[in-house]
């Protein structure tokens, strides 16, 4: 690949994982899923000679994903929610970020989860504990999910300086 082009398709991979970056902060899309996918197709076009990276990139994303639904459960188990309520909260999140993005899942989960443990426990005392539990563990998942997010940035530029 020319020099050039080399420069402007390496400034147009990273400027979509910044994108994705963004998209981890402002809550439209799956930012780490994003950022993968700009590393994929950085490997389709100068080859998976980088694979390992590739594979690391791969393997952090999956754990992104997976850590943010379990760093929300743990929090509202924590604060004393059943399961069925963390099912519904993660449900009414998804569901609101569809709907009403971006903000439309930050609150139909925890709202959800809410009425939900008031339903079952008649406490707002003990219904607003777990809330608050799952809203903590919505913070651990912002924060696991973006330095996730920089090394998967970080590998990549490490896979780049190599090709």
């Amino acid at each position: 690949m020319e020099q050039g082009l080399r420069v402007l398709w390496h400034s147009a991979i990273f400027l979509v994982m910044l994108v994705g970056l963004v998209g981890l902060v402002v809550p439209i899309f799956p930012g780490n899923v994003i950022i993968w996918l700009a590393a994929l197709a950085y490997g389709f076009s100068v080859g998976f000679a980088g694979w390992g990276y590739f594979a690391a990139i791969t393997v952090l994303m999956l754990i992104a994903v997976v850590a943010d639904n379990i760093a929300m459960s743990v929090g509202a188990a924590k604060g004393g929610a059943s399961w069925v309520s963390i099912a519904v909260a993660i449900a009414a999140a998804l569901v609101g970020t569809w709907l009403w993005p971006p903000i439309g899942g930050l609150l139909l989960g925890p709202l959800a989860l809410l009425a939900v443990e008031y339903w079952r426990r008649r406490d707002w005392e003990q219904a607003w504990r777990a809330s608050k539990g799952y809203l903590i563990g919505c913070g651990w998942a912002f924060v696991v999910r973006f330095v996730l997010g920089l090394l998967m940035i970080g590998l990549w530029v490490l896979w780049a300086l190599q090709v």
